[in-house]
């Protein structure tokens, strides 16, 4: 469920640090534990707008000079493939509103975000509904609205789209393996390739336009390679197709664009390059109509969460290890630390302090409300109740998890500057 969101508009201090999602080599040893302290996140502005304003409880900054940065990046990266950015990652009005001026296209998972991109300036042809699961009367709905683009990855689908919108383009979905991404997608989305044959020769058959193949390489991929294997089997798709006399057009390449949490990634250029060699070897000189769906790499690092410590306290006398409560956690915007996969940057006014390892939890009653216990957290030892903490690269995937009154605790709220 969406959480309600509280956004104003701020003026401060220029950014103290660019597009770090973008310009970090490629790690080339294994994920580090520990918090890499050289490089912060955290905008001057963020920080401005903290210590002026004094927002109230947890709370989302989010930078939206950052947010400009990596749409002109992914524009560089890949000039020949069309933006279309996962409002799911974070449907904020002045973000959507922001990316419509800069030219971007849209990638929506509902009707509600159909109409958010369509209320901050976006066309109906520049918009995607690109959930494969969907009611037939939403579809009619977003045909309605102008929507002209649909994703599929089944039969059943595809009859819903011919009944409710009629000569609709559709593009199927093909599972890939998710190898190397932080946070997989599994098996819930897309079909195999031979099965995304059959479900778009009957499309073509039920009067709807079998336009693309699509598919998604995992969230936070940091192996730029990882499109190579899904280009394949997408070109594949595209040849046999041609052999019925269906010629597709266009390639959803979906995201899977990292940010930078606790260790360095490649640039968005890197991406860029790996990418095009791939289409380059699998499609030769007749390249297909290419779309990037950019989430969690269009918006994670320009957000920073202001929360506070609520307790620090051990289970025994003889306890080696302190647990540290936050006025946030799992429910309140934090669900991605689910099995640990993603470790969020931590940052204090006592990092300069000695640091141990802790348990790091949040402040409902719910014992799956832990973040961070198999692989604990290095925090200063000094760290005590009513310290504030920022939790940074959290401008995804967070005001969009947040629950709206779990324990009676209010939705993350939203600002914008």
């Amino acid at each position: 469920m969406f959480a309600r969101m509280s956004v104003v508009r701020y003026r401060g201090l220029h950014r103290l640090v660019l597009l770090h999602i973008l310009i970090r080599p490629l790690s080339s040893g294994p994920p580090e534990p520990e918090i890499v302290r050289d490089c912060k996140m955290t905008t001057a502005r963020i920080l401005d707008f903290i210590k002026t304003r004094r927002p109230e409880g947890p709370c989302l900054v989010v930078d939206l000079d950052v947010v400009r940065d990596n749409y002109h990046a992914f524009r560089h990266a890949l000039p020949d493939s069309a933006i279309y950015y996962a409002v799911k990652a974070n449907p904020a009005p002045e973000i959507l509103k922001l990316l419509a001026s800069l030219g971007s296209n849209f990638d929506c998972a509902s009707v509600a975000e159909i109409q958010m991109a369509l209320d901050a300036g976006a066309s109906p042809e520049h918009i995607s509904y690109g959930n494969t699961i969907k009611k037939e009367r939403d579809i009619a709905r977003a045909h309605a609205l102008g929507i002209a683009l649909f994703a599929v990855d089944s039969h059943e689908e595809v009859e819903k789209i011919s009944r409710a919108a009629p000569g609709a383009r559709v593009f199927c979905r093909v599972l890939t393996d998710g190898e190397g991404a932080e946070w997989p997608l599994s098996r819930k989305f897309g079909c195999v390739p031979q099965m995304a044959v059959d479900v778009l020769v009957y499309a073509h058959q039920l009067g709807l336009e079998s336009y693309g193949v699509s598919f998604h390489v995992g969230s936070q991929m940091t192996k730029v390679d990882a499109w190579d294997s899904a280009l394949a089997d997408a070109k594949r798709v595209f040849a046999q197709l041609a052999k019925q006399g269906i010629h597709l057009q266009m390639v959803n390449m979906g995201g899977g664009f990292p940010t930078k949490y606790l260790r360095d990634i490649p640039s968005a250029e890197a991406y860029g390059q790996a990418i095009f060699a791939a289409l380059r070897a699998h499609f030769g000189n007749n390249l297909p109509r290419t779309i990037i769906e950019p989430g969690r790499g269009m918006v994670g690092n320009a957000g920073v969460i202001k929360a506070e410590v609520v307790l620090v306290s051990k289970k025994s006398d003889n306890d080696n290890h302190r647990w540290v409560y936050l006025d946030i956690g799992k429910f309140g915007g934090l669900a991605e630390t689910m099995d640990e996969a993603i470790r969020y940057p931590i940052r204090t006014e006592r990092d300069a302090d000695e640091m141990e390892p802790c348990v790091l939890a949040g402040p409902t009653c719910d014992s799956a409300d832990v973040l961070y216990e198999k692989n604990m957290y290095p925090l200063p030892v000094s760290l005590t109740i009513g310290d504030e903490v920022l939790i940074e690269g959290t401008g995804a995937y967070t005001t969009t998890y947040s629950a709206v009154a779990f324990n009676g605790f209010d939705p993350l709220k939203s600002y914008v500057i």
